[in-house]
């Protein structure tokens, strides 16, 4: 596990590759910001470049920055007194990371895969905010996106069985991962079985065990490590209320 250090050949964001063309906009805050806004905003990016296991954030550096995730994917977690890691999240093209850090990052950030983001200066990018009505709404819209899901992962983790939240996280996670299309019903996991134990609070025996016993009973077929198709939309998204 490596700490990224965003060198000047990577801070560099090439014209060709500025926030018009990028492909995770659609996604993203940004997507209603246009015009001369858009060109300011631009100017604030630096293109961050990560490898599997490279750190963004760690959890008590000071929060200097935001980052905007525009390909890959990343975990973010916390780790326990006892030394335990707790994955709070994952987050993919359009997420954004870091608006609600107070002064010191309350959480540790790492790459799952090959990814690039885009990272603002937290007192520029705030002035741009306070000046940019578009990107004030669309800022206020995505927090509301995020207390809403981070009430539904308490009402998982409190309240459900363990086929019910291997049943709802591979129902929802497809629609945190919408820049990469995928044929109807498959899943992509970039992230591995022990994080998705972690994320769910279950033990990697048991999410095997819940995966071994959806693809018995026909509901999912694996395709790969980081892939399976989900074969009974209906039944899975039963077992996931639990009705199944």
């Amino acid at each position: 596990m490596s700490m990224i250090s965003v060198s000047a050949a990577c801070a560099r964001r090439e014209a060709a590759d500025g926030c018009a063309g990028c492909g995770a906009r659609a996604f993203s805050v940004c997507r209603d910001v246009k015009g001369p806004d858009l060109e300011r905003l631009n100017a604030l990016a630096e293109t961050v470049t990560l490898q599997p296991g490279d750190v963004l954030a760690r959890e008590g550096d000071p929060a200097r920055h935001l980052f905007n995730v525009t390909a890959g994917s990343l975990r973010v977690y916390k780790l326990l007194p006892d030394g335990r890691r707790q994955i709070t999240g994952f987050l993919f093209a359009g997420d954004f990371l870091g608006l609600a850090s107070g002064e010191a990052f309350g959480f540790t950030a790492e790459a799952m895969e090959a990814s690039s983001l885009c990272r603002f200066r937290r007192d520029a990018y705030r002035t741009l905010v306070r000046e940019t009505p578009d990107l004030e709404q669309a800022l206020l819209t995505r927090t509301s996106h995020e207390l809403a899901a981070a009430q539904n992962q308490m009402l998982l983790l409190g309240r459900k069985t363990a086929q019910e939240r291997v049943a709802s996280f591979l129902l929802d996670l497809p629609s945190h991962d919408p820049s990469r299309s995928a044929p109807d019903n498959h899943v992509r996991l970039p992230m591995t079985r022990a994080e998705i134990a972690d994320y769910l609070g279950l033990t990697i025996e048991t999410v095997s065990r819940v995966l071994s016993r959806l693809k018995a009973s026909g509901v999912v077929r694996l395709v790969s490590l980081h892939e399976l198709q989900v074969l009974r939309p209906d039944q899975l998204q039963a077992i996931a209320s639990g009705e199944g």
